[in-house]
């Protein structure tokens, strides 16, 4: 199958730009983007290596369609016209789910069962069939429905591409490895000087650090279900790992995670080892407002305690100023800290640099960038 078509990929508000930098980094050009998804146009090749090596999206989708939907026949005739039959064989599982937001068209069930009864009429009509059982590959339909404008996707991710493989023990509130990833391509952190999280919670930021610097593709350790698809032989897979594991680089990184709890150290600990990095990463028991260092350059990557999920408000008010302090003695080194969207200035003691908007799951943060001095190359 050669043929090109629309490719999706879904991702947190705020991260878009990254997700399309990472597609063009890719060698894929006719990238778009917009508020929660960047499209661009490719093969099969390009849902798995899409898959295999994007770290700020949420999943890879193949578009169908989209069409204007103010009414449930306008729904049911537009996903029906639709070429269903180019990926669902007459033996595949068409689940179907999806969102409506701002629509005239606000039941998600109603929709959902709409666009079930418009796909399997179209394939009977291609298949000669009335009845399908659904026992093969899951293609998994999803829809959603913005301003009365209908998109059909069918997911090949899967599980979200969040889920790495290397964090099945997290702490109480662990921060999206996505947004992590977002957070080191936005820094401006070079391999030769090192790299902290005084909150380093489960690891993820340290670990997203450590891969994106040695080139490790984020899907290495884990399946798609594109690989089910029939349309998807096993050398397309083999293909995107060989090429994974071919780009994966050698450096010498200094990188550091810490946290005040023990428990959560060792976490943190369990899974670095379980992302292959434990000869790279350093994990220590330490409080973040004692860290210290006489290295001349370096940058901490964080994600302090917010008050809406871990601990009091007013604590962490009183934290973010302590770390301030912390900060004012790391003589250039540059800052980057995930923290909601507030008082975090005037508690910390410093304006940002700059600001980024994102949300974690549900808040509303910034990724608050204090540029330090530009570190001599070495």
């Amino acid at each position: 199958m050669n043929e090109k078509f629309e490719i999706v990929i879904t991702t947190l508000l705020g991260v878009e730009a990254f997700t399309a930098r990472e597609i063009k980094r890719l060698g894929y050009d006719d990238v778009k983007t917009e508020d929660g998804r960047v499209t661009f146009v490719g093969d099969i090749n390009a849902v798995a290596r899409a898959n295999m090596w994007i770290r700020t999206g949420e999943r890879v989708f193949i578009k169908l369609g989209e069409f204007d939907a103010k009414t449930y026949d306008e729904l049911f005739e537009g996903t029906k016209s639709l070429p269903w039959e180019m990926w669902i064989t007459k033996n595949s599982a068409f689940p179907v789910k999806g969102h409506t937001l701002k629509s005239k068209l606000h039941s998600e069930r109603d929709c959902q069962a709409i666009i079930k009864k418009a796909v399997a009429d179209r394939l009977t009509q291609k298949y000669g069939v009335s009845w399908f059982e659904e026992t093969g590959a899951a293609y998994q339909i999803q829809f959603s429905l913005m301003k009365d404008r209908a998109t059909l996707m069918i997911d090949t991710s899967g599980e979200p591409l969040h889920k790495r493989g290397y964090r099945p023990k997290s702490n109480l509130a662990p921060l999206r490895e996505t947004i992590a990833s977002a957070m080191v391509m936005m820094s401006y952190w070079k391999f030769e000087y090192p790299l902290c999280d005084p909150f380093c919670g489960s690891g993820t930021i340290p670990i997203e650090a450590a891969m994106f610097k040695k080139n490790i593709a984020p899907g290495l350790r884990r399946s798609f279900a594109y690989e089910d698809f029939e349309q998807f032989d096993s050398s397309i897979k083999k293909s995107a790992i060989d090429e994974a594991k071919d780009s994966v680089r050698d450096l010498p990184l200094q990188i550091y995670a810490s946290d005040i709890d023990s428990d959560t150290v060792m976490i943190a600990e369990a899974n670095i080892k379980n992302a292959g990095l434990d000869k790279i990463i350093v994990p220590t028991v330490k409080n973040a407002i004692n860290f210290k260092s006489d290295l001349p350059y370096g940058t901490i990557i964080t994600n302090p305690p917010y008050g809406e999920r871990l601990g009091d408000k007013e604590e962490c008010e009183i934290l973010y100023g302590q770390v301030g302090r912390m900060y004012s003695k790391l003589k250039d080194w540059s800052c980057y800290i995930l923290a909601p969207d507030g008082n975090f200035e005037e508690c910390f003691g410093k304006r940002a640099s700059k600001r980024r908007k994102v949300y974690n799951g549900m808040i509303k943060c910034n990724i608050y960038q204090y540029f330090g001095a530009k570190p001599q190359k070495k």
